[in-house]
């Protein structure tokens, strides 16, 4: 009982400094760390040798939220949140850049800027959707000359261009105004429309107090909106939920579908950003269509304890459909641990996820993720180790590769789980549990994993490890990305991210997949049931003097059954 009052204070005393930071901002919700002084500095000294190879970044300056991926005549269409002026949040337009794979990108000129009433001082996230006509349509928010945030929309000018360069927006905007009872400061982020029953329909995400929910709003045109009685779900003590997403997934299978589809052989996924802990949570449950109600599934938390995509520097996701490949793609916002002054000299902030695409796992419980297949393509050099043991407290290194920039696949075998520490069940919170048995302290049954970029002599690296636990009843896995050993700069954020990995050890194997690129590793563990994106700045292992090991910190021998590793070819970037 103590604990849980000790929670329920915490969670108050974090809404009350919210607040309080919103009143000296004027009412306005603020979602990034603001540097008024630097929104328009120039960079100066790009820092070449923590920038991306293979990831989605433009040549320069802060980006964040992907606003609305979309797919038009052949051609893959990435909107999003960026500064043309400068690497810290500010002066934000919609950026646009356009490609064939998903990964080679050509940069168009910014889609939307602010320049009308209606968005005079932001243009916000929002998403896309493609009509039955063929005839796609951007829903945004807008921040009138008051700081009211409205809904607004925009339509491609000329339609038999499959680039879609020029965007209008007609002078009826805005589409969607907060009306009374609604909390004008917190009403953005639009989803993507589904079609039911002749209406159109639609998501804002906004608050009420400390109550996080999803406005629901109908349409017969796209264009006149009505507000439903009562949201399609909301949830106590999450606070302002910006980029909701709401989709279906099939009960079996890998294959997307087109977000109107219903039927008993789909769930929907309804997933918000919860601007308080700048994660991405979602929830696996039943659509109720008759009454336009969402319920969560008793399997899924509703809530900061709930499933997440992504346990690190993953925000401000999107989901669309790909009807060329018939699957769903996430992208995300590798947001940045800490915006601080050296971002200005570094000369950009930010960058994307590798698109991925999600489906529902066969427990039918939670999503499986995994990278978009067109980044093989990427893939040079290959080196492989099988049956190699490792023994406690060994490393192996994996050579001839760039490790600095690489695509790592290995399955571990474990002989003996039998010595598996046991499992605390007051242990809940994984990212906690990491820190406390992180990749230094030595355990029964891991830890194990890949040691990326590392330096020579281990001075600096970013373990990506496993821990086995086990209960009376089953095995309990653990799966950790720890920065804490990644940088010997100072005062830079170095966070422990961890998830648990529902798992069944029966055949006493766990596969890791990690892709490494400079000064970001994202994680896939048992095949994409835990994903962790952890965001570094190493000084040492950097460029050709990065190494990649195989390790085992564990009392019980790890056998390397199987390992894949590639070089990484860089992409056309947004050139």
């Amino acid at each position: 009982m103590e604990v849980t009052k000790l929670l329920s204070l915490c969670i108050l005393i974090t809404f009350l400094c919210v607040d309080i930071i919103n009143l000296n901002n004027g009412g306005v919700d603020a979602s990034h760390k603001v540097f008024p002084q630097f929104q328009s500095l120039n960079a100066v000294s790009v820092q070449q040798i923590h920038r991306t190879g293979y990831h989605f970044q433009p040549p320069k300056n802060w980006i964040n939220d992907p606003n609305a991926p979309m797919y038009y005549d052949g051609i893959y269409h990435f909107f999003y949140q960026y500064n043309p002026k400068g690497a810290v949040w500010g002066n934000i337009v919609w950026a646009h850049s356009v490609s064939k794979d998903m990964i080679n990108w050509q940069a168009l000129e910014p889609a939307l800027y602010p320049s009308q009433h209606f968005d005079i001082n932001g243009c916000w996230s929002g998403s896309a959707t493609v009509l039955p006509s063929n005839k796609p349509i951007i829903l945004y928010t807008g921040l009138d000359p008051k700081d009211r945030q409205i809904q607004n929309y925009a339509v491609p000018a000329n339609l038999s261009d499959p680039y879609l360069r020029k965007w209008i927006k007609p002078g009826n905007n805005p589409v969607v105004d907060p009306e009374q009872g609604v909390n004008a400061s917190a009403f953005r982020d639009p989803t993507t429309a589904w079609w039911l029953n002749g209406h159109w329909r639609m998501l804002v995400g906004s608050k009420r107090n400390h109550r996080g929910m999803a406005y629901l709003y109908r349409s017969r045109d796209f264009i006149y909106w009505t507000k439903a009685k009562h949201p399609l779900h909301s949830a106590p003590h999450t606070g302002m939920w910006e980029c909701p997403d709401f989709y279906p997934v099939l009960l079996s299978g890998k294959k997307g579908l087109d977000p109107s589809v219903l039927g008993k052989h789909v769930k929907h996924v309804l997933k918000v950003s919860l601007d308080v802990t700048r994660y991405d949570y979602y929830t696996v449950g039943t659509y109720l269509s008759d009454k336009d109600r969402y319920v969560p599934d008793n399997t899924s938390v509703d809530g900061w304890a709930g499933l997440r995509y992504d346990y690190g520097n993953f925000y401000a996701s999107k989901t669309f459909f790909d009807p060329a490949k018939k699957r769903r793609i996430l992208w995300g916002w590798v947001n940045e641990s800490d915006t601080t002054e050296d971002d200005v000299k570094k000369g950009w902030a930010g960058l994307q996820a590798i698109p991925r695409i999600v489906w529902l796992d066969p427990n039918q419980r939670q999503l499986m993720q995994w990278p978009i297949e067109e980044l093989e393509t990427l893939r040079g050099k290959n080196v492989k180790m099988s049956h190699q043991q490792l023994k406690k407290g060994e490393h192996i290194e994996v050579k001839g590769i760039t490790a600095a920039q690489a695509d790592v696949d290995v399955t571990f075998h474990i002989p003996n789980l039998d010595k598996a520490e046991p499992f605390d069940h007051s242990w809940t919170d994984a990212q906690e549990l990491c820190v406390k048995k992180g990749s230094k302290v030595k355990g029964e049954v891991g830890p194990f994993g890949l040691l990326t970029l590392a330096s020579k002599n281990l001075e600096e690296y970013t373990p990506v490890s496993f821990r086995v636990f086990q209960t009376s009843k089953k095995h309990v896995v653990l799966l950790c990305s720890d920065a804490r050993s990644s940088s010997l700069k100072d005062g830079l954020y170095k966070p422990s991210f961890a998830g648990f990995v529902d798992v069944d050890l029966a055949d006493k194997k766990l596969s890791l997949r990690s892709l490494i690129d400079h000064s970001v590793v994202e994680s896939f563990g048992a095949g994409g049931k835990t994903c962790i994106t952890s965001r570094v700045y190493p000084t040492l292992a950097v460029l050709d003097n990065a190494h990649l090991y195989a390790f085992n910190h564990g009392t019980e021998p790890i056998n390397v059954e199987n390992l894949n590793a590639w070089s990484m070819k860089k992409p056309r970037m947004n050139t």
